[in-house]
């Protein structure tokens, strides 16, 4: 008479394998979650940057009339939705200016090697780490 099934040490044999494979895929999935936030995030960065070099030409300077900032037309990466990063504008002068994009915890984007993004008037980049920009 034959027995069809499996028994249970070969069922435990293929969960064990299953869970090796699964602690091994999930780390590099969540890498690859937080690069793709990353770009999101270095494509807004140049979106402004383009914005402000805009307001640039049509006024002479980065800063408004009074010396404040300018008001972006965003201020969140993705612009909708659970912000991974936030962007502020810093050393703002009539003619510099620096935007940057700070990680924030959602999502374990604060874990990113990158860390923190910014962009100046002269299209300078930090960080300057091979793969972050």
């Amino acid at each position: 008479m034959i027995k069809n099934g499996f028994t249970l040490i070969e069922l435990l044999i293929a969960v064990a394998i299953i869970g090796i494979l699964a602690s091994l895929a999930y780390p590099s999935y969540q890498d690859s979650v937080r690069k793709t936030h990353r770009a999101e995030a270095q494509g807004d960065l140049m979106e402004l940057a383009s914005f402000m070099e805009r307001y640039y030409t049509e006024n002479n300077r980065y800063r408004t009339g009074g010396g404040g900032a300018v008001a972006l037309p965003f201020t969140q990466s993705p612009r909708t939705g659970t912000a991974f990063y936030q962007i502020t504008q810093g050393n703002l002068t009539d003619t510099s200016y620096t935007l940057t994009a700070t990680a924030q915890a959602t999502g374990g984007q604060n874990n990113d090697t990158c860390g923190n993004l910014t962009i100046s008037n002269t299209g300078a980049t930090t960080p300057a780490t091979a793969g972050c920009w």
